[in-house]
């Protein structure tokens, strides 16, 4: 859709809270809606990667095994956001048999990994032990998914596939400035590491803008992953140096708990939101219970109709109410009982809908926690939609900044460091400010929650794949999408709006700058609301949309990451 600049100016803050509607540019006869897209497009979050998904397209693959280039890419230029050390989720739709699929590749708990292993001398959560070094690190999903994707939905061999992804990680990469930067943030703990010291200190100095950094192991690793499938990365070479580096540094990781990883398929949520069925992530993601839960108590109120101040108040105060729920609730479903029913009925939202005062914050104090709750900003999202109509959006992670810090030496893994996203001690925030009770506390082979929401929307003229890192804050970025969506805005548009949050606990709207004007947040001061309004920005949204109407193919890459790269593959 074409939006004049004045308007659309007008529209993006108020598309924060879906309240901007925009007519059509002409109200002539309705066109008649393509079949199928009239090419492919991929968005991601480095032009690297997004040129791996373009190049396999090319060659006769389909969006799996774009998806597979483009995550194998994102592992070798971002060790910063995700890597084949860490996990992911993928939803997938089959444009043949019209399913929807979600493949749950999240890492899971090593036996070793108790809730008093992570306590120091006082009973304390020992953060150190938390989040750095191998006790921190969940047995690796990623690989294993990048195998499934290949035998069960892929028309390309997995070898052909990786190619890209190895051939940069031999040839090497132009470090970029986030890349430096983060390195520096975390390089007293990447330093401890030999394996990690031979990666980034390889030339005897930490990583520099527009350098090249070469992972020759890396790209052993997976041509080893190419070559064996499975067993190059899960037993075999790779395992050995994997599980030698982790007793070494002082972890507990068993051969068979390697050998046994597997990843799951499990049914989408589904939910409907005004015009669009949304299909989302289950659980052990929280990402599509919370945000199902948030868009059942809008229906009930006509965003369009309120001032700036009191759609942001009902807003935030539908989160609130969810990350609550994910506090409590949420967990992995092969151990615990998830009451998703309850949580994303319509009358439950009611009920929750009724609880929030049109002029009055409500403390989350107030809010019962009895036991009544971020992947860091760096976890990586991509969008691909191809000419068949097949679609994946994916969201993968190591967690932290460069995951563990730890690189596994004669691999090129950077491992993860998920544990911290169990509640390793209940009722203590990890290290992003979300808490969590029994049902998120880790057991052998248990799946960390998770906030991560790679997600579809369709109407009767569009069909959108996107979703975003950002830790705890992925849900609401998502959530904003869709509410931009919904008010007429473009893919660019989306992934640029502002963006707020409000997660429970701590009790506060949390602001880009710039996102809510300064009489905005002195009127949800005067409801009760503590609003910091000038944080820095978060997250990196990446989406893509096929408008059937237009039969046209558009994407957005969040301009806060200047490598990301959304573009599009003309049919010939």
């Amino acid at each position: 859709m074409r939006i004049a600049s004045a308007l659309q100016a007008g529209c993006l803050s108020l598309a924060l809270a879906g309240a901007c509607v925009l007519a059509p540019a002409q109200a002539a006869q309705a066109p008649q809606r393509a079949a199928h897209p009239p090419g492919a497009v991929v968005a991601s979050a480095h032009e690297l990667s997004t040129q791996a998904g373009l190049d396999i397209l090319r060659q006769g693959g389909n969006a799996f095994d774009a998806a597979i280039a483009v995550s194998a890419t994102l592992s070798v230029v971002e060790p910063i956001s995700s890597g084949i050390g860490g996990g992911g989720f993928f939803l997938l739709h089959e444009a043949k048999s019209g399913r929807d699929v979600f493949v749950d590749a999240r890492e899971t708990a090593p036996a070793a990994a108790t809730p008093a292993a992570y306590l120091d001398k006082n009973g304390e959560l020992d953060r150190d032990r938390a989040t750095n070094g191998p006790w921190s690190a969940g047995i690796p999903g990623l690989p294993a998914a990048l195998v499934h994707l290949a035998e069960r939905y892929g028309k390309l061999p997995l070898r052909t596939s990786l190619q890209p992804a190895i051939r940069i990680a031999r040839d090497g990469f132009s470090v970029y400035a986030r890349l430096e930067k983060g390195y520096g943030s975390r390089r007293e703990v990447m330093e401890r590491y030999p394996g990690t010291r031979a990666v980034f200190l390889a030339d005897g100095t930490p990583p520099k803008a527009g350098e090249t950094l070469k992972q020759p192991d890396l790209a052993r690793t997976l041509e080893l992953l190419a070559d064996k499938g499975y067993d190059g990365f899960y037993r075999g070479e790779v395992a050995k140096k994997l599980l030698a580096a982790v007793k070494q540094e002082g972890g507990q990781w068993r051969a068979e708990e390697l050998s046994g990883y597997q990843v799951r398929e499990r049914e989408p949520l589904r939910l409907k939101y005004r015009g669009w069925d949304i299909t989302t992530a289950p659980p052990p993601s929280s990402g599509g219970v919370a945000m199902a839960e948030i868009l059942q108590i809008l229906q009930g109120w006509d965003l369009s109709k309120l001032d700036e101040a009191h759609r942001v108040h009902i807003v935030a105060e539908a989160m609130r109410r969810a990350y609550r729920d994910r506090t409590i609730y949420l967990g992995d479903p092969d151990f615990v009982k998830v009451p998703l029913a309850r949580l994303t009925s319509a009358d439950y939202a009611a009920g929750l809908r009724a609880t929030i005062h049109p002029e009055k914050a409500t403390p989350s104090a107030l809010l019962s926690g009895q036991p009544a709750p971020l992947e860091d900003d760096e976890t990586t999202h991509f969008s691909i939609i191809d000419a068949e109509g097949n679609r994946v959006s994916a969201t993968q992670t190591v967690n932290l900044l460069y995951g563990s810090g730890m690189v596994a030496p004669g691999t090129g893994v950077l491992l993860n460091n998920e544990m911290d996203d169990f509640a390793l001690r209940p009722g203590t925030p990890n290290a992003f400010g979300v808490m969590g009770f029994a049902a998120n506390a880790p057991e052998p082979g248990k799946r960390m929650l998770s906030s991560m929401t790679p997600s579809f929307l369709e109407s009767k003229d569009k069909v959108i794949a996107v979703g975003a890192p950002g830790g705890s804050r992925i849900i609401t970025q998502v959530l904003l999408a869709v509410l931009a969506y919904d008010a007429g805005l473009a893919p660019q548009q989306v992934a640029a709006l502002p963006r707020y949050h409000h997660q429970w606990m701590p009790d506060a709207i949390s602001a880009e700058a710039g996102a809510l004007s300064a009489q905005t947040v002195a009127a949800l001061q005067a409801m009760g609301h503590t609003v910091n309004a000038g944080e820095s920005t978060w997250g990196n949204l990446q989406t893509v949309m096929w408008d059937k109407a237009a039969n046209t193919l558009s994407g957005g890459t969040d301009p806060r990451n200047p490598v990301g790269q959304a573009a599009v593959l003309p049919q010939p």
